[in-house]
């Protein structure tokens, strides 16, 4: 079977090693263009585009696909099917109509739940036990495609978006695997999505990481594990960031030691919780265990005490 691969992200890459360990012959590999990063502004490859070319796989990156030149370049590699992995752009019906087989998307949600840009934030926002993977037929629609295959993924309360995406990850691969022959051999009857159930994400923005101390502890410890990696949660300690890398919620229940707890975003001493302080919140006290000050190193909530003695008592800000 020739595919074509369009994918960018890390969620993208077990998919794609999977079908070159599998044995398919994967003509090509679409992914975005460079995007300059860090400091040095220098070029940053995809990391799809790292994990092909280490495989000896060729990679076209173009910048639109509605160019004639780039729908007549996929139709030269005359693919069976086209597999999209968070490619991270709207594929125009000129490509939808090349492969024979279809254009397969994996997303990584239970559709028609969660379509859009940010399943997985969303899920673990929203407080979710379970979410999943799809791979679908796709149309011109947003995620609004037929389902051909799904899996269901528990959501561990320790999951922040980047673990479970990597769980998912694995998931999609495995699934995925199962599906293309079956496809091939016409033995799938693609099932259509019911829209009355859909529910749509957005584009995460880089505001949405700073923490509003008025919230419940609980939404708060809920956005800590979903925007991590991006784009971290964070608050401002004596004008520098500091991130929040692993928190957890504690309830009014708890008894800080020598603290006003009246104001949110009170930074409170907490003994035998796990966390060796925590900041007071619009419902409870949120316990903070692992964080990052600006410019510094990765360290527990203890060490970091011990560095800044009188933190304790501070008065944080809200976003």
């Amino acid at each position: 079977m020739r595919v074509i691969y369009m994918g960018t992200p890390e969620f993208a890459i077990t998919p794609l090693e999977q079908l070159v360990d599998n044995n398919y012959q994967v003509v090509s590999v679409c992914t975005q263009p460079d995007k300059t990063a860090g400091r040095g502004r220098s070029l940053v490859a995809p990391p799809v585009k790292r994990v092909a070319l280490a495989r000896g796989l060729p990679v076209i990156q173009p910048v639109s696909l509605r160019k004639a030149a780039t729908v007549a370049e996929l139709v030269a590699l005359e693919p069976d099917v086209i597999i999209v992995a968070a490619y991270g752009k709207i594929l125009p019906q000129a490509v939808l109509d090349i492969p024979p087989l279809g254009c397969v998307n994996i997303h990584p949600s239970l559709l028609p739940r969660y379509r859009g840009t940010s399943p997985v934030p969303e899920a673990i926002l929203n407080g979710d036990t379970f979410t999943g993977v799809s791979i679908m037929l796709m149309d011109a629609g947003m995620d609004t495609g037929p389902i051909l295959s799904r899996a269901q993924v528990p959501i561990s309360h320790a999951d922040t978006t980047g673990t479970l995406m990597s769980k998912l990850s694995l998931v999609s691969a495995q699934i995925l695997l199962d599906v293309l022959p079956r496809l091939a051999r016409h033995e799938l009857v693609p099932q259509p999505q019911d829209d009355t159930g859909a529910t749509y994400t957005g584009i995460i923005s880089k505001d949405a990481g700073e923490i509003d101390w008025s919230l419940p502890a609980v939404e708060i410890e809920r956005r800590v594990r979903a925007y991590q990696p991006w784009p971290g949660c964070y608050t401002t300690s004596r004008g520098r960031q500091l991130k929040v890398l692993e928190a957890v919620p504690l309830g009014m229940r708890v008894h800080p030691q020598d603290a006003d707890t009246q104001d949110a975003g009170r930074v409170v001493a907490l003994k035998g919780n796990g966390a060796a302080f925590g900041i007071t919140t619009g419902d409870g006290i949120i316990g903070v265990v692992r964080l990052q000050m600006e410019g510094k190193r990765v360290m527990s909530a203890a060490d970091f005490l011990r560095g800044q003695r009188d933190f304790i008592g501070t008065l944080l800000p809200s976003s």
